[in-house]
């Protein structure tokens, strides 16, 4: 299926697309809220600027797909493949990224708040400057990933993985560490105001 026959088809009032091969098809600026893309091949898609707010993307292939700006607010994307996906930016707000895999993903200055990242891997991410405000990231795997400025204030990170992640003037603030091995985590440079750390932390907070 090509770009011109799906939004034939959905200004028509369909909107199952489910396991479609949109492979290297280019759907930028275009507007599709509450689409059902589950389970669609998305491989290196162009969806920059576009509108998917509301969509379903379960179990969808985006691995490379450009996301630049692109709405993906309050969608379902979990067990998504978001591989070394160009998310910069993104309107991911509310998003269900449940069990979706991140790997190597550009994510920088994405708007996360309220996300549910939940066992998400977002290992070697970049995340630089990206607001996870609020978010839910138990169990997600951060591990070699870049969040230099981002914003996890009041978070849930219980038993989130930090190895080798870089907190550069990250924002933690009112977060609950109990549940978080902080072993060989430097978090002296990140904003630690109003958190709770276990009782073996070293770090001090100032």
């Amino acid at each position: 299926m090509d770009a011109d026959e799906l939004f034939k088809r959905y200004c028509a009032g369909e909107r199952n697309f489910t396991q479609v091969s949109l492979h290297l098809v280019n759907l930028s600026e275009m507007c599709l809220p509450g689409i059902n893309l589950a389970q669609a091949d998305l491989a290196n898609a162009t969806l920059s600027h576009s509108n998917l707010r509301g969509s379903n993307l379960i179990e969808a292939n985006l691995t490379g797909a450009s996301l630049w700006r692109t709405d993906l607010s309050k969608a379902n994307s979990s067990w998504a493949n978001l591989k070394v996906a160009n998310l910069i930016r993104a309107n991911l707000n509310q998003v269900d990224l449940h069990k979706a895999s991140l790997l190597k993903a550009d994510l920088r200055l994405a708007d996360l708040r309220g996300a549910d990242l939940s066992g998400a891997n977002l290992s070697g991410a970049d995340l630089r400057y990206a607001n996870l405000s609020g978010a839910f990231l138990a169990g997600a795997n951060l591990s070699g990933a870049n969040l230099t400025g981002a914003n996890f204030s009041k978070t849930d990170l219980s038993y989130v993985n930090f190895s080798k992640a870089i907190l550069f003037k990250t924002d933690l603030s009112y977060v609950d560490f109990t549940e978080v091995d902080l072993t060989k985590v430097d978090m002296h440079h990140s904003l630690l105001r109003g958190v709770i750390l276990p009782e073996r932390s070293l770090i001090e907070v100032s």
